[in-house]
Formats: structure tokens, sequence, C-alpha cells
């Protein structure tokens, strides 16, 4: 059996078009005055079936509209799009179809479209109960809007989630578990929840350098929220399976597990990774980020990537170890070693186990409830 089997196979399409640049954002995405929509449905439409050749045979399991703000398509470009997707691959019998979506009046008048054009998940970016903090992550919805978009989105998806920033600004524990308890009351299955991280490049590491962005929690404060996180979405019946994303069991993200088990996955759109194995070996596929270059190049009947880059044995294990250690099931440990070529060191597998951040259970390695909480270090002690 092939390797990329053991986590399936999906497809990511990127819209990179926002309304808005938010400040904490380094995503692949952009503000537009005008776009026209239709070119951009022809040239996904043509790198489908540029892939879909490639790749035939292949039963799809998940599609992913994401972004930049994906809820900003017209549903009968989300339609027509779909449309070829069907008539690319074959699909399992109940595909999960998720479209993100910004919970703005605009977006949410679209929900009922969307569902009819095939998207059977939304994965709503709420970011905060609090509007004082929407406005300091500068999101352009407020609570009351974001409530009533959830509540649009529980009444035509089966299937909601949204996700949530903490260790915001003057931002307290009690504020913390406040909100989150508030959060697990409106949540249909899943939620994702995301310490605020200050990236290259942003707005936010521009303000933190010129001595702005006060009121951030201490590392301490940090850690006890996402403590706290753990323990009261699992009181809800909403543990953790991902160190960011909670579920009720059944009700994961079945896409992202594509990445986190290390399936295989077309990238399609400006800036889109992806990962396929053709004819036994596998390959790393990115796009050109700009918007305009991608557009133009598709049109221009170039591939819509750049130059596959290959990816060897022993780096598909160091992806397969750093991803799937993420989950609360862990890693396949002989499948780790066929792909390494080599054992885990038995020593530092100890050493770890000893000091209870790890432990090994039908031959999967998997990081206990501390060791998540520290598994970057985890994860250097093991690649080591």
């Amino acid at each position: 059996m092939e390797d990329w089997r053991a986590g399936g196979f999906g497809l990511y399409i990127h819209w990179p078009f926002c309304q808005s640049k938010c400040p904490y954002c380094d995503f692949n995405s952009h503000v537009s005055a005008s776009i026209d929509q239709r070119r951009w449905r022809d040239a996904y439409l043509t790198e489908i079936r540029r892939v879909g050749t490639e790749t035939q045979g292949r039963v799809l399991e998940t599609v992913f509209f994401g972004g930049g703000t994906p809820s900003l398509m017209n549903p009968d470009i989300v339609a027509d799009v779909l449309t070829a997707v069907r008539a690319t691959w074959p699909m399992v019998n109940d595909p999960e179809i998720t479209l993100e979506a910004n919970p703005g009046s605009v977006e949410a008048g679209r929900f009922r479209a969307y569902n009819e054009a095939g998207v059977t998940r939304i994965s709503m970016g709420v970011q905060a109960l609090r509007d004082t903090d929407l406005r300091r992550l500068g999101r352009l919805h407020t609570v009351a809007e974001a409530r009533q978009a959830f509540d649009i989105a529980k009444d035509v998806f089966n299937r909601v989630s949204f996700d949530l920033i903490y260790a915001r600004q003057d931002q307290t524990l009690a504020d913390w578990r406040a909100e989150l308890t508030e959060a697990l009351s409106m949540a249909v299955d899943h939620l994702s929840m995301y310490q605020l991280t200050i990236e290259d490049g942003t707005a936010f590491a521009d303000r933190l350098a010129r001595g702005g962005l006060l009121g951030l929690p201490d590392e301490e404060v940090q850690a006890d929220m996402y403590a706290l996180t753990q323990d009261i979405c699992s009181d809800h019946g909403m543990p953790a399976y991902e160190v960011s994303n909670h579920a009720r069991p059944g009700s994961e993200s079945r896409h992202n597990l594509i990445y986190w088990r290390m399936g295989d996955y077309v990238g399609i759109g400006p800036g889109a990774h992806g990962r396929l194995t053709l004819d036994g070996k596998r390959w790393a596929t990115t796009a050109p980020r700009a918007p305009g270059a991608w557009l133009s190049g598709v049109e221009s009947g170039k591939a819509g990537e750049r130059a596959r880059e290959p990816v060897s044995g022993p780096e598909q294990a160091m992806e397969y170890l750093l991803m799937s250690m993420r989950l609360s099931e862990g890693m396949d440990i002989e499948r780790y070693e066929r792909l390494s070529g080599a054992p885990l060191d038995e020593r530092r597998m100890g050493h770890l186990t000893d000091l209870g951040l790890i432990r090994i259970e039908d031959a999967r390695l998997i990081a206990t409830k501390e060791g998540r909480a520290v598994l970057n270090a985890v994860l250097r002690e093991l690649a080591a």
C-alpha cells in the first residue's frame, strides 16, 4: 500500500482576498478593490483539470476552501468549482466540503446558497467574543453580528466550527474562562483555539517593535490559559484531538486530519502548498504567492505551481513526526521507521517517558497531556 493512503486524499483551494488585512495575520491574503470572479473560477477549473489528469482514479475525501476569506466568493463560483471537482475525481459517499467564512452580514446571507452549491461544513473566523478585542484584532464584525451569523450557519449546516484567539492584550485567566465557557455554550461540534502569536512581517510585529502592543499575557499566564482550555473543553465533551483543535467525537476536521496524518493533498491557488505521491515518489508542490502572477500564469498556459521538490524518505519521516505528534492519537511508530529507514532513539524516548511527556500505546507514540503543553521541546528531543 502506498504510504499516503494512511492519511487520505484531499483538495485545498486558496481564495486570496479579504475585505481588510488583520494586523496579526501572516497568511497569503490581500485586499483588492475589484475582483473578476469568473476569471478566478476559470483558473481554478484549469488547475483542477491539470492535476486531475495526474491523479485519476483516486477517491477524494475532502475539499477545503481557505483564504483569505472564501465567503467573499460568489456561491455560483463555488458551485462551478465543486461541479468540476466531482467530474474529475470519484468522491466518498459523504465528502467533507468546508468553506472558511467571516461572520459579516454579507457572508452570512450567502450560507444557504453555499449549502446548495455543495458545501457541507462552515469554519467561521469569530476570533473573540468581546467587541473591544475584536476592534484590537482588526476584525470588521461585532460580537452581535458573529452570534447572528453563527445562528444562521447552525440552521443551514449540520457541521459548524469557529475559531477563537486567546492570550490577547489585557486578557486575564478569568476573562478567558468566561469567554471560553460562553463559546462552548454556542458550539455545535468543533472549536479551534489559537494562542495569539506575533508573526514577523505583520502589523502587530511592527507595533511590538515600536514599543506598542502592551498588555500581552506573560508566558506563565499563556500556559495557564492553554491548560484551562484543555480542561474546560474536555468537561464539555469536546476534547482536544489536536493541539489547538477540539471536537465532539466523530466531528474532527477530516481535511486537516489528512495534513496531520500525512496523506496526499492537492493545493490550488496563490501560495497553496500540496503533497502528491506520483509513480511511487512523493513531491512537495507550491504555487506563486502573488495573486496576479498566479492568475496570469495559469491563463497563459503555465502550471499554477513552481517546480516540484522531491521529498525523501527521511524528510517524510520528519514531516510525519512533526505533524502526527500534534494529534491525541499520536504517531504510528512502524510507519515512521519505515519512512526513516532507522528506528527512533530508544534512549531519548526513555528519557521523555520517564519525564511523563510521552507514552507508547498500541505501537503508537503519543504525547501525554503534559507533553503536549511543551510539544516543541518534545519534538526537538525526538528529532535530534
